[in-house]
């Protein structure tokens, strides 16, 4: 293998200027995820009179201490509650990610109770099914915290309704492939959303504080005119002593923690010695200046190698096919000993890069190597002379390669991410097993002035035809693509929408490769006692 040398000067003015530019936009992340937090908190006299810790004060005692947990969908649902990014918290409604209880790596889904007590907020729905998609794929057992109101009657949509229903059947899935549910019903579980207690494995309750029923006493009234209060419908005593609904009777919130972590360590799950990790080396140049490798204009170049020489064990890179479509860079390293495939993009995708990557990509499957994407393109390369070369058909084979893959495929936008490139390059739509985005990234079909420029020529020649070419209307038609394009194409946007799980700060890439690269590892290693069913209540 070949050390990469560092080419970086920190003292440049584009890496000043870009470090400055990546630093705002980590400020910029930090600040909106830190808002669902701070509008959370301001219910805290409330939660204190009722005896309740907050949501992520269940969280952190959840946790064992010391360890790490990767949030995901901290901007999910930004803009979208309400369009003036200043006033929206991001969230969901929900607190999601992986990390240690008892010893056990588990995905863990907590009601964000603090905001709207807990009410599903645009994107919470696909915030879940995306964390039971990881918890699936990953093999991980699934903790939820549960106090919510559920849907929103006052903005219901059918289709949420609809595909709602999506939650409860992964439940039941995530039980049958053998993945422990254990919930915590810390308040409310009505209606439909009963059943993320009920089609649970393991449930505890609190006494005085859980509730659990298909139709509250305002809905049980106005449906059948019978009057009965919360608890005597689904409180904690009722349906641990009569129901048989929960298994568990805690006294407060903490003590329901505590008998969670307490079941996690009794099901002794995954306790398998695992084998050592390779002795490694860090790299030998410093994660600080990936702040300033990027530029913040995507249409600038830049030396993705020079990122590589930051995440990889003592920046060694092998790389494969170096001067065959070299503007598509493949080859092997290793992040704390772990072997990982790499490809990614100096430039747009030619023929050869496209066939290279495909072949990379296959020979990585053949030795059970995990691949990472580190995107960076403009998409594929386009012209009379490529047509000829067959890009449409060594691009299509690249596309097969990486939807067939066999092995673990992590993908991080680390600059443009556009057209059939994003494809090619394991987009969110090719189901990556883990999608990560730096502050800086852009995705999009085209850039905005592509597209502008494509319909002004269009619309030029239809005026043309016409007899007469309004350039005002011309150039007014552009700036609107442009701004629009622009509008959709940041983080801020395809980051609120689950279009990645996480927006990182680039200096953690490393950090949050070797919590994948594990989280991929123990589970191809992982065998759970497949069922036909999910466990049942009695």
């Amino acid at each position: 293998m070949a050390i990469i040398e560092s080419t970086v000067s920190p003292d440049s003015d584009s890496f000043v200027a870009n470090r400055s530019g990546m630093l705002a936009l980590i400020e910029r992340v930090r600040a909106y995820a830190q808002r669902s937090i701070e509008a959370s908190a301001r219910s805290r006299e409330r939660f204190e009179k009722r005896g309740q810790l907050l949501p992520r004060e269940r969280l952190s005692l959840l946790l064992d201490p010391g360890t790490s947990f990767l949030e995901i969908g901290s901007l999910a649902g930004l803009g979208l509650d309400d369009p003036d990014l200043e006033k929206s918290v991001p969230g969901g409604g929900v607190i999601g990610g992986i990390g240690w209880v008892s010893g056990v790596r588990v995905m863990i889904n907590a009601s964000d109770s603090g905001i709207d007590a807990g009410a599903l907020q645009p994107m919470g729905i696909p915030k879940q099914l995306r964390m039971q998609e990881l918890a699936l794929e990953n093999k991980l057992p699934y903790v939820q915290l549960v106090e919510s109101a559920g849907a929103n009657l006052m903005t219901y949509k059918v289709e949420e309704f609809v595909t709602g229903g999506n939650l409860f059947r992964n439940i039941a899935r995530i039980s049958a492939a053998g993945l422990p549910v254990v919930t915590v019903t810390h308040g409310s579980s009505t209606a439909g959303g009963a059943y993320q207690t009920g089609l649970s494995d393991y449930i505890v309750m609190v006494r005085g504080r859980s509730r659990a029923f298909l139709a509250g006493p305002p809905l049980l009234q106005a449906a059948t005119g019978e009057i009965a209060t919360e608890e005597e419908l689904g409180g904690a005593l009722m349906h641990t002593s009569i129901s048989g609904l929960g298994d568990y009777l805690a006294e407060d919130d903490r003590d329901a923690i505590r008998i969670a972590r307490e079941i996690l360590a009794s099901i002794e799950w995954d306790r398998e010695p695992k084998a050592p990790a390779r002795g490694f080396k860090p790299p030998r140049h410093d994660a600080e200046e990936l702040l300033g490798i990027m530029p913040m204009d995507h249409k600038r170049p830049v030396d993705m190698k020079q990122v590589i020489a930051r995440i990889a064990d003592d920046s060694d890179f092998l790389e494969f096919g170096e001067n065959y479509g070299s503007a598509t860079v493949v080859g092997h390293i290793r992040i704390e000993g772990m072997p990982v495939g790499v490809i990614t993009n100096n430039g747009p995708i030619d023929p050869a890069g496209a066939s290279k990557a495909t072949h990379f990509i296959q020979a990585c499957c053949q030795s059970n190597t995990p691949l990472l994407y580190l995107s960076n393109t403009t998409g594929f390369m386009v012209g009379k002379a490529y047509e000829e070369a067959g890009i449409v058909k060594h691009g299509s084979k690249m596309i097969q390669a990486v939807t067939n893959a066999t092995v673990p495929q992590i993908t991080i936008y680390c600059g443009a991410s556009f057209g059939a490139g994003n494809y090619g390059m394991c987009g969110r739509g090719f189901h990556p097993r883990f999608c990560l985005s730096w502050p800086n990234a852009k995705t999009a079909v085209m850039g905005g002035e592509q597209a502008a420029r494509t319909m002004a020529i269009v619309t030029e020649a239809a005026m043309k035809r016409k007899g007469e070419v309004d350039q005002a209307r011309l150039d007014a038609m552009q700036k609107r693509i442009i701004d629009h394009f622009d509008s959709q194409m940041s983080v801020f946007t395809t980051s609120a929408r689950m279009l990645d799980d996480a927006v990182i700060d680039p200096r953690d890439t490393r950090e949050v490769l070797v919590k994948v690269l594990s989280i991929c590892r123990d589970a191809e290693a992982r065998e759970p006692r497949k069922m036909q069913f999910s466990v049942a209540r009695p």
